[in-house]
């Protein structure tokens, strides 16, 4: 048994190797994402574990916040000296580093990276552990002196002797390069500017006084964590942040952690997309291959070979298959790491193929991928095997399961099916967010699941419909391609299916993505009355040199400006609330159009007061006139007055969760420092917006991170960051697509062989080889309509639920985009026919008098 079924797998194995190809790609991913992640985790911990210094002392961060504020958190640079005398310590000394701020050349282009990471300015101190060393010039010395890495030097262009000017916090600066320092080690694609240390903290914080951290150097003798005990006990616990430099590195590395797992995330969705659709292609290819071996399985029990051995045969074909397909994608995987490095490498983040990491824990995840995916998907088709009669060995048996009944695939899918509608219907109906997700999750998973198992029970009445037209175009041949397509539903339904997957995913999606996009568009018309929105580009705070700029344009009549704050709030019911507050100037009523159930915006905005969310106040028991405590960063807090109650649905949309929104004073007595993060303009009276669209793009020239946006501007931004979501989903479409082909063309392939001498009669009474390659492109044509149409339809369904739960955060709007719909439609029709391009070749030519003596 183990010989011959040794030989089959060599006897078959250009059909195995094509269904290998979804193994392949499936394991290339999940190896890919684990060795990058694993090589940028190992060499950011090196430059993390190498830098720290034996023990920072920074200011404690009891809030955190999503949305930038733009305030920088100091400590007294005394501090240093006070613990410069503590037994125990070598050396301590303040360091500056500011990441809020811009850096222009003299032409007003952006020197810093346009790739989303940080520019950053430090003071230059020359350390062993300093991640950079002078290369070039020499180091700053005194204010207007500074130096740059030699990354971004060699992006930009700079060279020594160049200006540039420094838009930090307090203001802009200007500085000579006199200095290009090199990374010694991983660059993490951020743009670094050395100031001198004398100058860094005046210019960078406005106050000489003071520091960002305090970096201690532990005497020889002295452990990190003794040290940080005895700096503990001297500042009092709680007053400061103070850890340990493995503790530093740690926490550097759960900063980076959240990008590494976006890129790891991605890339096992695409190794889950094409697990779920190869496991389609695997299923049907060992189907059909068993069908065609039934004479030859049969004679295998008519020698003596029992049910389990049979079996067995199936299954170690499949393991054999899955070996070979996670050989080939752990390279794969590998190549793919190695090509992932390279791309960093072009954003800035140079790191080195010569350190790429490939533990043990790769190629373990790799196999048990490969090996499992094929050794599931082949267990159906090897207990269908086991049970094939000695007896088949004597008949001249046609395909199996061409004309068995569909029972059980109705049962079982119908009752699947009803869960999944039971599902989607109470998302539809749910009026709790997180209630309604759930259900919609539940209800997609068993809607595909139903549609899988009764996909074969709509091939007849689907494809009849779809190639109605087919007879009338093409004539008879047309006729027999519609019958090849309804001669076997369970081969048909199989195919689709592999297509059917990523189209049901494209179309949810775009409903989804198509009603935000719509839904903003609303809440942006019914909300928005400024003329202009004043904005940095990735959406962080500015600084006030461009609200001075903005209010000093010759024609602007209105500025409101608009700032965060990270808070907390104790409400009555006892439960503390960390979000984000928004604060306003006055007037924000000539810009913004609220909605409120109670009060108005002067009294939201009053001293002492603020506006909260009506449904947020009343889930949590505020009322008007309750005084809720507010905690804001650096220890400060407050007791601050509900005055006014908001409705988030009517379009109020400033704030985050509570919808909190204070007056601008209010958050710059208890955030200080902060920036704004957009600034509401009107034309004044007599002003066109034409004219001042073209004076505030003049006045912003010198700060190219700012722009000016209007209502069609603000909207496209909009539709921008919701198409990056649609762009992946594309991406997955793709990936199902080319797994998808490979299974059209395998069973296609497939299906000519096993319709060799039905095709070699054919050519006999007539049909040219031009009619039978068109024979089997309206074939493959018409099985991935059905998959399209199939995935469309339940696509459209999960979209219109996914808009349900969207609507309960607002986003009312309901968008279908037809366009898309048939776009894919047509292009399901060119997939089938570049899928049909080889199989219809090798069926034309066939030799006739071979083709009808074949059994």
């Amino acid at each position: 048994m183990l010989k011959a079924t040794l030989r089959s797998f060599l006897a078959h194995r250009g059909r195995l190797l094509l269904s290998a190809l979804a193994v392949v790609l499936s394991v290339a991913f999940v190896a890919g994402s684990l060795i990058f992640s694993d090589t940028v985790s190992r060499t950011f911990d090196r430059l993390f574990a190498s830098s720290s210094a034996d023990v920072t002392v920074a200011p404690r961060d009891d809030l955190e916040s999503s949305v930038p504020t733009g305030a920088v958190r100091t400590l007294p640079a005394e501090l240093a000296g006070q613990l410069s005398r503590l037994e125990g310590v070598e050396s301590a000394r303040p360091d500056v580093e500011v990441q809020n701020l811009t850096i222009v050349d003299s032409d007003n282009e952006s020197v810093g990276p346009t790739t989303g990471a940080p520019t950053i300015a430090v003071d230059w101190y020359v350390s062993d552990r300093s991640v950079v060393e002078l290369t070039s010039g020499r180091a700053p010395r005194g204010g207007g002196e500074a130096a740059l890495d030699a990354d971004t030097a060699e992006a930009k262009g700079v060279e020594i002797g160049d200006t540039l000017s420094v838009q930090a916090q307090p203001g802009t600066f200007r500085v000579e390069i006199v200095g290009i320092a090199t990374f010694t080690t991983t660059n993490p694609g951020a743009a670094l500017v050395f100031l001198d240390p004398e100058v860094a903290a005046a210019e960078l914080l406005g106050a000489a006084d003071r520091a960002t951290t305090i970096s201690l150097t532990a005497a020889p003798g002295v452990s990190d964590e003794q040290l940080e005990q005895r700096v503990t006990a001297e500042l009092g616990a709680g007053a400061y942040e103070v850890r340990t430099a493995d503790e530093t590195a740690e926490t550097a590395a759960e900063e980076l952690g959240g990008f590494l797992d976006v890129i790891k995330y991605v890339m096992l969705g695409f190794a889950g997309i094409a697990v779920l659709v190869g496991i389609f292609l695997i299923v049907n290819t060992f189907s059909m291959l068993i069908a065609q071996r039934t004479r030859e399985l049969g004679l295998l029990r008519a020698l003596g070979a029992d049910r389990r051995q049979v079996r067995r045969s199936v299954l170690t074909e499949a393991v054999l298959l899955g070996l070979v397909g996670s050989t080939l994608g752990l390279a794969a995987g590998i190549g793919l790491a190695f090509g992932l490095i390279r791309l960093m490498g072009a954003f800035g983040m140079n790191l080195k193929t010569t350190e790429m990491v490939v533990g043990w824990a790769t190629p373990v995840t790799s196999y048990a991928v490969g090996v499992g995916v094929t050794f599931v998907a082949a267990y159906l088709p090897a207990r269908r095997a086991a049970g094939v009669s000695p007896m088949a060995a004597l008949a001249d048996a046609d395909s199996a399961g061409v004309g068995r009944p569909l029972r059980t695939r109705a049962v079982v899918g119908s009752v699947v099916g009803v869960l999944g509608a039971a599902a989607l219907t109470g998302c539809a109906l749910a009026s709790e967010t997180s209630s309604a997700a759930s259900l919609l999750g539940l209800g997609v998973v068993l809607t595909l699941i139903a549609t899988v198992i009764a996909g074969p029970l709509l091939v007849r009445p689907v494809i009849r419909v779809l190639g109605a037209g087919f007879p009338a175009l093409f004539g008879s041949v047309g006729r027999m391609s519609q019958r090849n397509a309804l001669r076997n539903p369970r081969r048909t339904g199989a195919t689709a299916s592999a297509l059917m997957v990523g189209l049901a995913l494209v179309g949810g999606m775009s409903v989804a993505s198509a009603s935000m996009s719509r839904s903003f568009d609303e809440q942006i018309d019914k909300t928005l009355g400024a003329d202009f929105v004043i904005q940095n580009a990735n959406f962080l705070p500015f600084s006030a040199e461009v609200t001075e700029q903005v209010r000093d344009v010759e024609g602007v009549g209105l500025v409101v400006r608009q700032r965060f704050a990270p808070v907390a709030v104790r409400l009555p019911d006892g439960e503390r609330i960390e979000t984000t507050a928004a604060g306003y100037d006055d007037r924000v009523d000539d810009v913004a159009r609220v909605t409120y159930t109670s009060g108005d915006t002067a009294a939201a905005l009053a001293d002492g007061a603020l506006s909260m969310d009506a449904d947020f106040a009343e889930e949590h028991g505020v009322r008007m006139g309750t005084t809720v405590p507010v905690e804001f960063p650096g220890g400060r807090s407050t007791g601050l007055t509900v005055a006014a109650l908001t409705d988030v649905e009517g379009g109020e949309g400033f704030g985050m969760e509570g919808g909190l929104v204070l007056g601008i004073a209010t958050v710059e007595e208890y955030v200080p420092g902060g920036q704004d993060s957009a600034l509401y303009v009107n034309a004044a009276d007599g002003t066109s917006v034409d004219d001042l669209r073209g004076r505030l793009d003049a006045a912003l020239d010198p700060y190219p991170q700012v722009q000016a946006r209007d209502q069609a501007d603000y909207k496209e931004l909009v539709h921008e960051q919701i198409a990056v979501l649609l762009y992946l989903v594309y991406a997955l479409l793709g990936l199902a697509i080319v797994i998808a082909v490979l299974g059209v063309v395998n069973t296609l392939a497939l299906s000519v062989v096993e319709r060799t001498r039905e095709i070699g009669l054919l050519r006999a009474i007539g049909l040219s080889r031009r009619q039978l390659r068109r024979m089997v492109r309206l074939e493959s044509v018409v099985i991935a309509v059905f998959g399209a149409v199939l995935g469309l339809a339940l696509g459209l369904v999960w979209g219109l639920c996914v808009q349900q739960v969207l609507a309960l955060q607002g986003m009312t709007a309901l968008a279908i985009p037809w366009g898309t719909v048939v776009a894919v439609v047509i292009g399901a029709a060119v997939v089938g026919i570049a899928a049909a391009l080889l199989p219809a070749l090798r069926a034309s030519r066939m030799n006739v008098l071979e083709a009808i003596a074949h059994e």
